[in-house]
């Protein structure tokens, strides 16, 4: 048997390309001795430089390779003779070290920190002034105030706007940073969320063809991993100045049908401050709730655009004033200020994406609901404290107040359940659903099916609205609007009957019949019939009436009356299964906390397509 060699003896060993590519370059030659990890040649393969380094301390014996020469992987290009570990030989490994840093950074990356350093606010004092002189913050401002701390991931903030060839790129990146539209992904209280936000310090917020290029990917992005949308809309619509493309009329602009598309999908928060014009403001149509701060000006067209169409001249702040379009639906919710706004975007997302949290307090004892109507069946009385004394504290989020007040919808938790709330209004007719009150529920119907809440009707009127004043409104199909949605909902809906249940109105907001809720129950002063009890009383027993002696007619007609009363009243409805059942008022808010608990186990099926933009 050959005896082994000793660990130090001196062994020759061929080293072979590692990579099919070029030599470019040879850094050793015959003889000379090198030290571990020194680099002995270069290869290039695919644009990479590939180098071939010195297994051990060793001495070369030969080159076989030059400078120019295609090596083949595994291809033999040096022999080395090995050196024990520290031969004095041997260059000290030292020589073999990495470079020493610099003492900044690299010049790619300070170009790419200097370029950054101009989107802060602060790079811009001037126009920040400006604009916190009118009251309000700037597009980072509000998203770092929407947004966990250090959740944003912005999504093309290097863009400027597409004006290269009519002004420098030195000004484009210090006066359009992020092409005025601030934008990208993040968490609000742990949700992840696509957010967005026009800057109306750059070029009046208006949207350029980079920026459209920004929004599009970004709800791309929302589309894909289905995250709501929260987007600030203030600005002035379409810019006509960006001329860095041979576009004509940019009318096959994908922004809005992608926004447009993801209704019913994911929620759609706008919000707006200041002023929202032309494109800004189809968008912001677009979403399924609107935010507006007070002093906002909202409109499809602005001064400009109007003046363009032989309108006159309109001052911004006149052409779609918050108390205007709150009342006539345009607005969800008014805020006081965007610190305000922001505060209703985060409660309204977390009751539209978060369904059931742990039960929050009553927002007042259950037992005054006893007493919340007044002992006469024709006195007003406040449903909105019903709805407070029902709902968990603090989570009551009313939508379109000044709108439609003959019915009020609301967004709450009800034993940490998320819920969508409608209640008669009788301030208003009585509580008779009038054209608007009817647009008004009719949608609120679509956006808690489509966000799966349930729906809870608190109910209490006299049917729809009539008259010839009224049918001019177009009656007949609104009131339609609330049988079909009804129809086509998901969600189950629990139906509460406070006093009053007349005729198709108390069908259509119980869902369009009494054995349409998953439960239908009335407090003890419910009242029912096919219409309004007095009424009724005169048309049916009209030949009655009129043959009694006046003197004795009004004492007839009451008599009839209290027999209909009697007849209708909550414990005869239940008594016939009309309704299920007859509850305390003090026991509501537990009898909806069971009634939810049960209806609201089973999986939905398929959403509807989308929730109309009225």
């Amino acid at each position: 048997m050959t005896p082994s060699a000793p660990a130090n003896a001196l062994v020759e060993q061929d080293l072979c390309a590692p990579v099919h590519g070029s030599v470019i370059a040879i850094e050793v030659q015959p003889g000379q001795a090198v030290a571990r990890g020194q680099v002995l040649l270069l290869i290039e393969s695919m644009k990479m430089e590939v180098p071939l380094e010195a297994p051990w301390p060793a001495e070369v014996l030969a080159v076989r390779a030059a400078v120019g020469e295609v090596a083949a992987e595994g291809q033999g290009l040096l022999r080395l003779r090995r050196r024990p570990e520290g031969d004095a030989a041997a260059p000290p490994a030292a020589a073999a070290a990495l470079p020493a840093s610099p003492a900044g950074p690299r010049p790619e990356l300070q170009r790419l920190l200097a370029r950054r350093a101009l989107l802060a606010d602060a790079a811009r004092p001037e126009a920040m002034a400006r604009r916190h002189a009118t009251g309000l913050r700037s597009a980072r401002a509000n998203l770092a105030d929407l947004l966990d701390d250090g959740s944003f991931t912005e999504v093309g903030a290097l863009m400027v706007a597409a004006q290269r060839s009519r002004r420098s790129l030195d000004d484009l990146q210090r006066n359009t940073p992020a092409d005025g539209l601030v934008c990208g992904t993040g968490t609000v209280a742990g949700r992840p969320v696509a957010a967005l936000a026009y800057d109306y310090t750059v070029l009046a917020g208006t949207q350029g063809m980079n920026n459209h290029a920004k929004s599009d990917r970004v709800l791309e992005l929302a589309a894909r991993q289905r995250l709501p949308v929260l987007w600030f809309l203030e600005g002035g619509g379409g810019r006509p100045g960006d001329v860095d493309s041979p576009i004509v009329a940019g009318l096959h602009c994908t922004t809005f049908g992608r926004l447009a598309a993801l209704s019913g999908v994911v929620p759609r928060l706008g919000l707006v401050a200041g002023r929202c014009f032309a494109g800004n403001a189809a968008l912001l149509g677009c979403c399924d709730l609107i935010i507006a701060v007070q002093g906002a000006s909202i409109g499809m067209g602005g001064p400009a655009m109007i003046e363009g169409g032989g309108l006159g001249k309109v001052d911004a702040d006149a052409v779609g004033p918050v108390p205007v379009l709150a009342a006539n639906g345009v607005i969800d919710l008014v805020a006081d200020s965007e610190a305000e706004a922001v505060r209703h975007a985060k409660a309204l997302l977390a009751l539209l994406t978060a369904p059931l949290l742990p039960a929050g307090e009553p927002g007042d004892d259950p037992q005054t609901l006893r007493d919340a109507l007044p002992p006469s069946r024709n006195a007003l009385y406040e449903p909105r404290r019903i709805l407070q004394t029902v709902a968990d504290a603090g989570t009551l989020i009313e939508l379109r107040r000044d709108f439609g007040i003959g019915v009020i919808t609301a967004l709450a938790r009800i034993g940490g359940r998320a819920v969508a709330l409608a209640a008669s209004n009788p301030r208003h007719l009585g509580g008779a659903l009038d054209a608007p009150a009817c647009d008004k529920l009719a949608r609120f119907m679509q956006l808690a099916d489509a966000f799966g809440l349930p729906l809870v009707s608190f109910v209490d009127s006299p049917g729809f609205m009539v008259g010839p004043e009224s049918e001019k409104t177009a009656m007949v199909r609104h009131a339609a609007r609330l049988f079909v949605n009804a129809a086509a909902l998901r969600v189950p809906v629990a139906a509460v009957l406070l006093r009053r249940g007349y005729g198709l109105g108390a069908m259509a907001l119980s869902a369009g019949h009494f054995h349409a809720p998953v439960a239908t129950a009335a407090w003890p002063t419910g009242e029912f019939g096919g219409m309004g009890l007095e009424g009724a009383v005169r048309l049916g027993f009209r030949k009655e009436l009129e043959a009694a002696p006046p003197a004795e007619r009004e004492a007839l007609f009451q008599r009839l009356l209290q027999e209909a009363i009697a007849r209708g009243e909550a414990l005869n409805m239940a008594a016939q299964l009309e309704i299920d059942d007859v509850i305390d008022p003090a026991e509501t808010r537990d009898w909806l906390v069971r009634v939810l608990t049960v209806a609201c186990a089973a999986p939905l099926p398929p959403r509807r397509a989308f929730v109309d933009a009225w």
